[in-house]
């Protein structure tokens, strides 16, 4: 269903914060270093991981879950990808400094020091695991310390430089949360959950590689081998398309299971049917080599966002019209 091929990668290891990591502390503003560690946890990624948690504990209570624990398994949820998110940045200083898109991070101008990362991302998973296993259930907090390990130690660590397979399987620490907002409600799992993980693990590879697409150059030359810096964008394309109708119809499996109803049925029929127009649109570009701009992969990664907001606002929402 991908395409296989492992690349072993080297890049020169240096000190993160090339820039200004001389300036003593008090040279650095401090409401600057506030908002730099609040960039170490990612905020517009956690975002995401976000409306894939919180809409699955409406579907487990099956109507309003209790708001007290929503809110707990929120900030859990935040302190736990923002500690992985740290330490993946920790781990990357190398090369986030030698790409575009990664230049600004904290590390890389020298608003925060590594040490000072690591130290941070540490203790964000330690206060995670706690805030999840004290207030809402243990189930939740080993899914929750989980995901952060997989990030860091599996994606990170080992696949990310190592083969074009690594947002794929790296992915599934992004499948977490669905995991973790069934079981802050249950303290149990189910087939719901499951399905719902493997919706966001067929939605990853191709939510992130239209992107990859748009930056390819970055990723060549600190030599990470994300899938279009190996393969060309027909193959990308075309991989794009199969794990897009894999997707759909795995979203599709909830409601004659009896976890959903129409609402959520017709949500996922329009928005999934909207995907999968445009991920033809870009395989059909790709194949006749437009490349650029026109080649408009954005589109596609820009409307996967859009998709997944709209499917797990319908799964929330699904149980109030049933």
């Amino acid at each position: 269903m991908s395409l296989s091929g492992v690349c072993v990668t080297a890049v020169e290891s240096r000190p993160a914060g090339i820039v200004g990591t001389s300036q003593s502390p008090s040279r650095r503003p401090f409401g600057a270093r506030v908002m730099a560690f609040v960039a170490l946890t990612k905020p517009r990624i956690i975002e995401l991981l976000l409306i894939t948690t919180v809409p699955v504990m409406f579907l487990a209570q099956q109507g309003m879950p209790d708001l007290k624990l929503v809110l707990l398994t929120c900030v859990g949820g935040y302190l736990s990808a923002g500690g992985a998110n740290a330490l993946n940045m920790y781990i990357d200083r190398d090369i986030d400094a030698l790409m575009d898109r990664t230049s600004q991070r904290p590390l890389v101008t020298g608003m925060v020091s590594p040490r000072e990362c690591m130290a941070f991302g540490i203790t964000l998973a330690v206060v995670s695991t706690l805030l999840f296993g004290l207030t809402v259930n243990w189930l939740s907090a080993w899914l929750s310390l989980g995901a952060l390990l997989f990030y860091v130690v599996v994606y990170t660590m080992i696949l990310k430089r190592r083969t074009a397979q690594n947002i794929v399987w790296g992915g599934i620490a992004g499948c977490m949360p669905v995991l973790i907002g069934w079981s802050a409600v249950t303290n149990s799992l189910s087939w719901a959950p499951v399905i719902l993980f493997m919706v966001i693990f067929f939605w990853t590879p191709p939510h992130y590689w239209p992107l990859s697409m748009k930056v390819k150059e970055d990723y060549a030359r600190v030599g990470v081998p994300m899938l279009p810096v190996i393969a060309s964008n027909k193959v990308v394309a075309k991989q794009i398309v199969i794990y897009s109708w894999v997707m759909v119809a795995v979203s599709l499996l909830l409601t004659p299971l009896g976890y959903t109803g129409w609402f959520y049925t017709l949500v996922a029929l329009a928005a999934g049917g909207w995907w999968l127009w445009e991920a033809h649109a870009l395989q059909n570009r790709a194949k006749a080599e437009v490349t650029g701009a026109k080649l408009k992969e954005m589109r596609l990664f820009h409307w996967s966002i859009t998709y997944v907001s709209l499917v797990f606002v319908a799964i929330a929402v699904d149980p109030f019209l049933r």
